[in-house]
């Protein structure tokens, strides 16, 4: 039922993870406290209960233990400091191990007695020496964890083309898949310079538009096709969706811009 799931984030931008809320009254933005695959963590409610359809969430849920208290806050604020510390300490390690890897971020759980790691690297690092050695200055369980490009933009931040903040890191959750052909069907160049982000790969807001697109190019007779106008018969040589204008060359080999109402086909 609606009223058994609700949605946690843990980071900004973050997915969203399902919990039962096992009893308690939650509203937006209310921190709480649960218990996952890293032990117990602080999260944010951004999902309320009535807000969340059942079958959105698979497996059994875990439940909420209770909403957190300002020492709770206080905690994760002053473990996200000694995370900081930890991130200075691992890079020296790197370092000095001469490892082919770039350290992303460093986070501890709420108890203090897990702290992961998250690096990028153009290949699989054997960390386990960094490990031992990290196990033996901090005594807690590490974990170090490889991401991938687009995961690294959305860890470290930065602007887009746009002039404005990264999508990634400011509303998707999620990454979806972006392909070359969502580029094609909005007429974009093709040039990689120009159609990618700053992670290298295919820029996230490309899928944005992609389905109005293909939409309003169904409307429009394809290049190549012989079309009927009020100044004869001509050949569709381009065309412009969002105007919803044909670009067509007429037997008198002149081109003209007409609306998709004007034309024949």
């Amino acid at each position: 039922m609606a009223d058994k799931i609700v949605g946690i984030r843990f980071r900004k931008a973050g997915k969203v993870y399902y919990f039962d809320p096992a009893g308690i009254d939650l509203e937006i933005n209310d921190y709480v406290i649960v218990e996952t695959s890293r032990g117990r963590e602080l999260g944010r409610v951004v999902i309320a209960p009535r807000q969340v359809l059942a079958n959105e969430a698979t497996g059994p849920l875990k439940p909420v233990m209770h909403k957190a208290e300002p020492d709770d806050v206080k905690r994760a604020k002053e473990l996200e400091e000694k995370a900081e510390e930890a991130l200075i300490e691992c890079g020296k390690m790197i370092g000095e191990l001469q490892l082919p890897m770039k350290l992303l971020s460093a986070e501890y759980n709420l108890n203090g007695g897990r702290l992961t790691f998250l690096f990028s690297a153009e290949e699989r690092v054997d960390f386990r020496e960094l490990v031992r050695r990290l196990t033996k200055q901090f005594k807690v369980k590490v974990e170090l964890r490889q991401v991938g490009t687009r995961d690294e933009a959305k860890l470290i931040g930065g602007f887009g083309r746009c002039g404005r903040p990264l999508c990634c890191m400011s509303f998707i959750s999620e990454f979806d898949p972006v392909s070359i052909r969502m580029a094609k069907d909005q007429d974009l160049p093709l040039n990689p310079m120009k159609i990618s982000g700053v992670c290298g790969r295919l820029m996230c807001c490309l899928a944005y538009e992609s389905e109005q697109y293909r939409a309003m190019k169904e409307k429009l007779p394809k290049v190549g096709q012989q079309v009927s106008t009020s100044m004869g018969e001509a050949t569709v040589v381009g065309s412009n969706p969002l105007k919803e204008t044909v670009l067509v060359e007429l037997e008198s080999e002149a081109t003209v811009e007409l609306p998709l109402s004007e034309v024949s086909y």
